[in-house]
């Protein structure tokens, strides 16, 4: 087995991740289609840019209720801005909130999340950038930055249903939190002041309980179903006690709250003028200041999206630490499943977190790392058409302790610690928040983004075991060592020439593994049986002579007695799981990337039987001896040159 073009992209991708690729600078081009080339080249041939991966079409526009000849799509015309207005204007005046309005498809999550970039002018341009219009350099053709593991794509039907947050985390790259307002922690103050201090998107809404609830305004007119902008969080000396405001924006700049510390209330009278007129003279139309704890009865919901310190400001003053991990979720290797799968939860990826630092907080008499861990499954919308959706996904955090390990042996477990995400604390006291569902279900294959957002600084490393081959050396075995039984076999074996040939092989083997009942096989193929040979003939004539016969013969009784204490059902056949564990008894120390690839070439249907075990480890044996030939410094490096790389490709 060779790698192939699959594995050798991965490679690649992975490489260009580590220089920068993906990156707001150096942004994946979507299919490959470069703005700046496509419009040039409208611009020189005089035509207007058609989308070749997005056609004018019926099919564009969706699968279900936008699919083709449906009634909500008959009729439909594809028609040009200019074809429209005699003036079409992209962006006049500014963005503002107020500019976006909703139609008939499902899509308010994502506007309400464009509408809240309005707010922000540099958050606003990275997803629209600048020097687009109708009117300079107009070819037909206009482009935008998303984020690229939050990319919305597939057709118009695609976008229909989502949330606010999957929208800011979208457009932004960030981060989103969301809390119950009447489960509110009792940091909660904290939570919101560490999030001002490092520029996140905030906003609050109220829930409603019917449609006639949407946009109704309650007796201190606030707005149910809408969305507001938090802007600022004060403490106040207010009669003699310390009272926490909190500053609200409703963006349609009007309708305000007219309750306590409502713009002319009277609490305002009561507190230092210097205060009453800094917090006054800062707001713009459509903001308020509410009391903290009235804040938390009359809204339902508080939603953060953390940015990236690419997001921010020059000026932020405070940003988030993030290291960002890909991974996959392999059916046989690394879907695991949750907690109540405790054969195969511990194939699951794994990753620890060491916290090396405690937050800044001179106010807060608590020991506090913050920490927040954001898990996005990948493209998961584009398979909508198939009848798929978002796969229920999740994670869990552990302290790490030697009670826990011991707890973890006890049980019976392995060496691995039963957790997709091990936080490894270094104080007494900490404090960790995280965003997920469920656990992830098994078997189900996915590809994901983990986050780790940290206050301060972190060591953070995906667990997964290195490489490594533990192969005993070989027993030096003359022609005088081997009793007179075996060489009566081996003469009844291999016939007048005295030597085993590759078809010889494959029927001694066949006809020996179906003699054990208790073992699945569909037989040694000529192919195996060749690669056996190949690992043991020494001096090149493809075929066994009655030493190399005898130590093959070795390593097989050797692998059958690993197969069968690893074949912990008896089913005859081993899980891929099992066959994990069985490698590393037989030597073979593997990570999760090199046991995805051998349970796609050797498992079937996630089972591995015995001539595929056997194979597997041949493989592994003869590609581990000749990379060891070619490193010949002994520095774990070897260098081939392209006759080389073929000859072992090919022939290993």
């Amino acid at each position: 087995m060779y790698p192939s073009a699959g594995i050798s992209s991965r490679i690649q991708h992975e490489r260009e991740q580590a220089q920068g690729m993906g990156s707001q600078q150096q942004a994946v081009l979507f299919l490959g289609q470069d703005f700046q080339a496509l419009r040039q080249q409208c611009l020189e041939n005089g035509t207007l840019f058609e989308d070749p991966c997005f056609p004018a079409e019926p099919h564009s526009l969706g699968f279900k209720e936008l699919a083709p000849h449906s009634s909500k799509t008959r009729g439909v015309e594809w028609v040009r801005p200019t074809e429209l207005t005699d003036n079409p204007q992209f962006i006049l005046g500014g963005a503002t909130r107020t500019d976006i309005c909703q139609g008939a498809l499902g899509d308010c999550w994502l506007l309400a999340a464009i509408a809240s970039l309005t707010l922000q002018d540099k958050l606003l341009h990275r997803v629209v950038p600048h020097g687009q219009s109708f009117q300079e350099d107009y070819a037909g053709i206009f482009h935008f930055q998303f984020w690229q593991f939050g990319e919305v794509n597939g057709s118009y039907e695609a976008l229909s249903g989502g949330s606010t947050t999957e929208g800011f985390e979208d457009f932004t790259g960030g981060v989103s939190e969301m809390y119950e307002l009447k489960k509110a922690p009792r940091d909660l103050h904290r939570i919101i002041s560490k999030a001002l201090e490092r520029g996140s998107l905030l906003g609050c809404s109220i829930d409603i309980t019917s449609a006639f609830d949407m946009e109704a305004v309650t007796f201190k007119k606030l707005v149910k179903g809408h969305a507001y902008s938090v802007t600022g969080l004060k403490q106040v000396d207010y009669r003699g006690r310390m009272e926490r405001l909190i500053r609200i924006r409703n963006p349609w700049g009007q309708v305000e709250w007219t309750g306590a510390w409502s713009d002319n209330s009277s609490e305002w009278e009561s507190i230092d003028p210097a205060d009453r007129e800094d917090m006054h003279s800062r707001m713009e139309d459509g903001e308020f200041w509410m009391a903290f704890d009235e804040f938390k009865r009359q809204f339902s919901r508080l939603e953060i999206c953390n940015l990236t310190p690419d997001a921010l400001s020059d000026d932020s003053m405070s940003f988030w630490n993030t290291i960002k991990f890909h991974g996959t979720w392999r059916r046989g290797s690394t879907a695991g499943g949750c907690r109540n799968n405790p054969n195969t939860f511990w194939i699951n990826p794994q990753y620890k977190i060491t916290l090396l630092e405690e937050d800044d907080d001179p106010e807060d008499d608590e020991v506090a790392c913050s920490l927040l861990v954001a898990l996005m499954q990948k493209d998961r919308r584009r398979y909508r058409k198939q009848g798929q959706d978002m796969h229920t996904i999740g994670f869990a955090v552990y302290e790490s302790k030697i009670t826990l390990l011991r707890r973890i042996y006890d049980r019976g477990m392995t060496r691995w610690l039963c957790s997709l995400l091990v936080a490894l604390m270094q104080k007494d006291r900490r404090r960790y928040r995280k965003q997920g569902q469920d656990m992830h279900t098994i078997g189900k294959e996915a590809d994901f983004v983990l986050r780790v957002f940290t206050e301060k600084q972190s060591d953070t490393q995906e667990m997964d075991d290195d490489v490594t081959f533990n192969i005993e050396e070989e027993e030096e075995i003359s022609e005088e060592d081997i009793d007179d039984s075996f060489r009566t076999m081996f003469a009844q074996l291999s016939g007048e020439d005295m030597e085993i040939s590759v078809r010889e092989l494959r029927t001694i083997l066949n006809r020996v593994v179906s003699k054990h009942r208790d073992l699945k096989t569909d037989g040694f193929s000529m192919e195996s049986c060749r690669g056996m040979i190949s690992l043991m003939d020494k001096d090149g004539s493809a075929r066994l002579g009655i030493v190399e016969f005898q130590i093959l013969w070795n390593k097989i009784r050797k692998w059958l007695g690993i197969f069968r204490q690893y074949d912990l059902d008896k089913s005859g056949a081993m899980s891929s799981y099992e066959m994990r564990m069985a490698m590393e008894n037989a030597g073979f120390m593997l990570n999760n990337k090199l046991t995805q690839v051998l349970v796609a070439r050797y498992a079937d249907n996630e089972t591995i039987d015995f001539d595929n075990f056997v194979c597997c480890l041949v493989k592994l044996e003869a590609m581990y001896k000749a990379f060891r030939e070619l490193d010949r410094d002994g520095t774990g490096v070897a260098e081939l040159n392209l006759t080389e790389w073929l000859y072992m490709s090919m022939c290993g």
